[in-house]
């Protein structure tokens, strides 16, 4: 099953921002965590099961998984250049 992707408001334009590189590897990145929410990404502290961490060379997400409606939202990202 392919969870949804959402953001939170204003980290979507954080995510346009970045260079191309850095952009292209955090959506090839947040693509695979949508297919496999948990074989993507690594817990956030305490493994909850719902707040995760996405890394790539350059960026940071954090994320929440919803079950329920099956979404990835991105509750935030930094870049790291």
């Amino acid at each position: 099953m392919i969870y949804r992707l959402k953001y939170n408001p204003g980290v979507e334009a954080v995510h346009d921002s970045l260079p191309q590189a850095a952009s292209e590897a955090m959506t090839n990145a947040l693509d695979a965590a949508c297919h496999d929410p948990y074989g993507a990404t690594d817990p956030y502290g305490v493994d909850d099961g719902v707040t995760r961490t996405l890394l790539t060379e350059h960026a940071y997400a954090l994320l929440l998984i919803g079950h329920e409606y099956q979404e990835v939202v991105v509750l935030d990202l930094i870049y790291l250049p």
